[in-house]
């Protein structure tokens, strides 16, 4: 079984989760640069982080949340993913709430904490549910741009009998120069999915978690059929 995975991973890991009758590739399909950002005061902001980058451009940049529960003003901090709140636990931050997708977040925050002031450290290609849904609760929400992720729309012409997605963004780089057609499909939680079912009718593999155990987890069950 041949297949590709459209970013950089150790491969002594998949080795070891996979087995040697898996052939794997990688590809990096975007890049994603830090943004300078001239830190601002946090003050009576809830924070939003729903990547791994957000998280490490936001302290690239020196910004300084309050995570002091007893304090007045402190930075409630939600997060999307298991991924991103590890990242934020090593820089010495918890979480408030963690939740495995956007969507599901919106919800949240809708149903129970609609007075809240929200700032999301994202990149500039960050998916627009919570800029769509909050402000039309009149939830108050910014974006704030700390990184760049640029689409390279690589062509690839070897043949594989599967391919792995961790993003919308590398979703479309993927698929703006190769055929989705032919091949089972992995897709790291329900945003990139609904990305890939833009571009094709394959079915689509879907983990559960927002982490690389998750999909292999899957392409484990599925390598068997193939």
């Amino acid at each position: 079984m041949k297949i590709l995975f459209t970013k950089n991973i150790d491969p002594f890991v998949i080795s070891k989760e996979l087995g040697r009758d898996i052939s794997a590739d990688y590809v990096e399909v975007i890049k994603v640069d830090p943004i300078q950002v001239t830190p601002f005061d946090l003050k009576n902001y809830s924070l939003i982080f729903s990547s791994v980058n957000g998280v490490n451009s936001f302290f690239k940049n020196q910004f300084k949340p309050n995570e002091d529960f007893t304090a007045k003003n402190y930075n409630k901090i939600y997060c999307v993913g298991e991924k991103t709140k590890k990242e934020l636990r090593k820089h010495g931050f918890g979480t408030f709430k963690v939740v495995r997708d956007a969507e599901t977040l919106s919800k949240f925050i809708i149903g129970n904490c609609p007075h809240e002031k929200f700032l999301h450290f994202c990149g500039n290609l960050a998916i627009d549910v919570l800029d769509k849904s909050l402000p039309l609760q009149n939830i108050k929400y910014k974006k704030v741009t700390v990184y760049h992720t640029t689409e390279t729309y690589p062509s690839i012409p070897e043949k594989y009998h599967a391919v792995v997605f961790f993003s919308p963004s590398g979703v479309r780089s993927f698929a703006k120069h190769n055929s989705l057609e032919g091949m089972k499909l992995f897709s790291i939680g329900e945003t990139t999915s609904n990305e890939l079912k833009k571009y094709t009718k394959e079915k689509i593999f879907t983990s559960e978690g927002r982490n690389l155990h998750s999909i292999l987890e899957i392409i484990k069950k599925e390598s068997s059929s193939i």
